[in-house]
């Protein structure tokens, strides 16, 4: 979400359908309807009002030929829609109308700079990526990738998430290195299969085959993690060498393995993977999950843990119970 001066943040997908109506309004032809299915998207949440009204304080760029916005939108109305150069052009506008005005605070971690990545996922969504050196690249949950190949590297930078990439060798006559960028640092591939995760403090690296080379921002001295080795860094720290864990990279099948897990941590990981907070009470935090559960229906796993557990689970909901934002699992009520 992006936060807006005086107001509550604006949802990036509600963003997002804004500069979609603005694109289709502006079409021509027009499509079917489109001006009776605006008002009506526009009328169903303040959300979508507060949108519009951002986009509206551009008008002037709008229709100033010379302006960016007015290039951006003229772009996007030309190219066909569920196309790469409509999805850019959009791109584009969000950047210039959400991304650019006074009052608007945009991180460099936000979901803006995911949005605009070259390559991305939504949560609970898997995307498989063949990259121009023939390197095959999986984005995990949530995630998002830049590619930055040029004469001298093949860089993909990591904005936020978590890839598996096994790496093709560079057909070039002076062969490329593979970089994996993060906020924290570099990891540099030496003919691997590795995967990398940025968390909000620090970056983990799991190397499966071969060896990765690590390196926070700082400079401090690097390390070579060997297959089976893994290995967590801040911009200034290499955390200790450990053994990567069994089923660490079972999501590239759809499956999340818990070894003997903490609860808190177990939710932690899963909660990646669906749309609401997940959580627990304190007193249930420490108890251990074990076992192989599949992502694709997260209810399914939560009722599983739960009746395992002798636990209950405790819905949270908002807009008068029509939406759920969390489930906290808690011990059993007694009944007598």
């Amino acid at each position: 979400m992006v936060a807006v001066s005086g107001h509550g943040p604006i949802p990036q997908a509600v963003a997002q359908r804004a500069l979609e109506w603005l694109v289709d309004l502006q079409s021509t032809p027009r499509p079917p309807r489109a001006l009776e299915n605006f008002q009506r998207w526009r009328a169903q949440h303040p959300d979508h009002e507060r949108a519009w009204q951002r986009i509206e304080a551009f008008n002037g760029q709008l229709h100033d030929l010379s302006s960016p916005v007015h290039s951006a939108i003229t772009h996007a109305t030309l190219a066909r829609p569920a196309t790469a150069k409509r999805r850019q052009a959009v791109k584009t506008l969000a950047v210039l109308i959400f991304a650019g005005g006074a009052g608007w605070v945009v991180q460099e971690q936000t979901p803006w700079r995911r949005w605009s990545a070259d390559y991305r996922t939504a949560v609970g969504e898997r995307r498989k990526v063949v990259l121009a050196d023939g390197t095959q690249m999986i984005l995990n949950t949530n995630s998002a990738v830049n590619i930055r190949f040029d004469a001298e590297r093949r860089l993909v930078e990591l904005i936020a998430g978590e890839i598996l990439v096994t790496t093709a060798k560079d057909r070039q006559n002076s062969p490329r290195p593979f970089l994996v960028q993060t906020r924290h640092g570099r990891a540099r591939a030496l003919g691997t299969r590795f995967s990398v995760q940025q968390l909000d403090d620090a970056t983990c690296v799991k190397v499966l085959h071969s060896a990765v080379e690590i390196a926070p921002v700082s400079g401090s001295p690097t390390v070579t993690l060997q297959a089976g080795q893994q290995a967590s860094f801040t911009t200034s720290t290499i955390l200790p060498v450990l053994p990567v864990s069994e089923g660490s990279t079972a999501w590239t099948d759809g499956f999340i393995v818990a070894l003997g897990l903490r609860l808190d941590d177990f939710l932690a990981d899963v909660g990646r993977y669906c749309s609401y907070a997940l959580s627990c009470d304190p007193t249930i935090a420490g108890r251990r999950v074990s076992g192989s559960y599949a992502l694709a229906d997260i209810d399914k796993l939560l009722d599983t843990v739960s009746a395992m557990l002798q636990l209950e689970q405790e819905i949270i909901t908002r807009f008068w119970g029509r939406q759920v934002t969390g489930i906290r699992l808690r011990p059993r009520s007694r009944i007598s």
